[in-house]
């Protein structure tokens, strides 16, 4: 089989590598690989920046972002040869720590999670791959190619939840959102928050392009001023952050309705110094009750959720999010940004 392998920490290593067709073991599914996405987590690999491989290994299979075909299945797995499955991403700690050991994964305490494609297991950026019944979760077959899609917005749904959560600590009846940034994760964090019944907002920097008419037909408001003004305006009662940059951060943090909830889903690069008056800042959020939380990764509820909210959306606008489609021979492709990119996925399956 084709798998897309690099060795982490090593620049341009990326390349297309025929490695022997995998063996499932015991109780194990079979997967023929459909698609697979790239994020900023995959180019960050690519570029040496993250990543690590298998113990005992230089290569690292590249993908977390899957959809495949199951082509054996145990008996009593739960699957059958030709259900869509994604695989979930990250795999407890073998300590476990508290977290872990309650399938709070994505909380991990002690750091010892490993995940495919990122931290010491293969990914499923390959024709083939296996994965273990208890993390593949399937995908409703109407929505075909589209379910690739799942693992990104597991990330939104637990988000969602994040936000739900920390609300209910009192009464909690949110009726605006804003999300910063119009990428695959905000524009998937916005058709959450349109599923909810919210009146959602979305702030990203373009002015043309597939991102305004992206939200303009989920039915939400697109705006590209600048964030002080858009949240102060807005006074949203939740901020789905999906930028990492730093000053719009701080901006939307201090610009919510009383009780706001900030969610913090985007990664900010180190480096960059950014003016803050703090003492405005905690004087805010202690008057107004308000929180902010970070939110990454995502456990098996949450992909679940992931797969229903696709389910349950419009397979058009869906279609749509995804810009490019780019074959496993072209793969570098897939890695070099174009000008009105929102997803770019990486089909494994010569196109069927």
């Amino acid at each position: 089989m084709r798998a897309l392998t690099l060795e982490p920490g090593t620049a341009g290593s990326l390349r297309l590598t025929d490695l022997p067709d995998p063996t499932p073991g015991p109780g194990e599914l079979l997967v023929e690989g459909l698609a697979v996405g790239v994020c900023g987590t995959d180019k960050e690999i690519v570029q040496a920046e993250y990543g690590w491989a298998p113990p005992g290994r230089d290569r690292l299979v590249l993908g977390h972002e899957s959809l495949g075909r199951v082509s054996t299945a145990p008996e009593g797995s739960g699957f059958t040869p030709g259900d869509l499955v994604v695989g979930v991403v990250r795999r407890p700690d073998p300590e476990p720590c508290g977290a872990c050991a309650r399938d709070e994964f994505d909380n991990c305490r002690n750091g010892r999670y490993t995940e495919r494609g990122i931290k010491e297991l293969d990914g499923y950026g390959a024709e083939l791959w296996c994965v273990e019944p208890a993390y593949a979760v399937a995908v409703d077959p109407a929505l075909g190619h589209l379910g690739v899609l799942v693992e990104p917005t597991s990330v939104v749904a637990k988000a969602w939840e994040q936000v739900r959560r920390v609300g209910e600590r009192a009464w909690f009846e949110p009726r605006r959102a804003l999300v910063t940034g119009a990428g695959p994760i905000g524009l998937l964090a916005a058709m959450i928050g349109v599923q909810q019944g919210l009146e959602v907002h979305v702030l990203d920097r373009v002015e043309t392009g597939p991102k305004p008419r992206l939200v303009d037909r989920l039915g939400a408001t697109y705006h590209s001023g600048y964030v002080e003004e858009v949240a102060s305006g807005l006074q949203p009662d939740v901020v789905i952050e999906a930028t990492g940059v730093g000053d719009l951060v701080f901006a939307a943090m201090g610009n919510t309705a009383p009780y706001g909830v900030v969610c913090l889903t985007g990664v900010s690069q180190g480096g960059r110094r950014t003016r803050v008056d703090a003492a405005k800042v905690n004087r805010d959020m202690v008057l107004e009750n308000d929180v902010v939380v970070g939110s990454v990764n995502a456990n098996l509820r949450h992909y679940r959720q992931a797969a229903e909210a696709l389910a349950a959306a419009d397979r058009d606008w869906l279609d749509g999010l995804i810009t490019r489609r780019v074959p496993l021979g072209s793969f570098a492709d897939a890695f070099e940004a174009g000008p009105e990119d929102v997803k770019v996925v990486i089909t494994l399956d010569g196109g069927r």
